[in-house]
């Protein structure tokens, strides 16, 4: 299997876009790192539910809500994503920062 095979093509760029927007919310606002999961989940939500909307044919009530589950599901998949990318890259910092901090005998 391929992660496209659970990730649209077209919404992979959200993951970057969810981190570096995760990266302006905490410097900016100061946001907690507790909240950092929670604040790409609803930006994830909302701007694959923009994608979806904008490509999506809905003739009934039966595409609105797929069309719904779309945009739920793309959206957790990309935040979940962006979030995981997030935390190995601080880990790596961490781990990178104690090894500096370490002095030989």
């Amino acid at each position: 299997m391929n992660y496209t095979d659970y990730i649209k093509p077209e919404l992979l760029v959200l993951i970057p876009a969810l981190y570096f927007l995760g990266e302006i919310l905490k410097s900016s606002f100061k946001l907690d790192h507790n909240k950092i999961p929670l604040a790409f989940g609803i930006s994830g939500i909302i701007l694959s539910s923009i994608w979806v909307l904008a490509v999506s044919k809905i003739a009934h009530y039966q595409d609105a809500l797929m069309a719904i589950f779309i945009a739920l599901v793309q959206g957790l998949l990309c935040a979940g994503t962006a979030v995981y990318g997030y935390e190995i890259l601080k880990q790596h910092k961490q781990q990178k920062d104690a090894l500096q901090n370490v002095k030989p005998d």
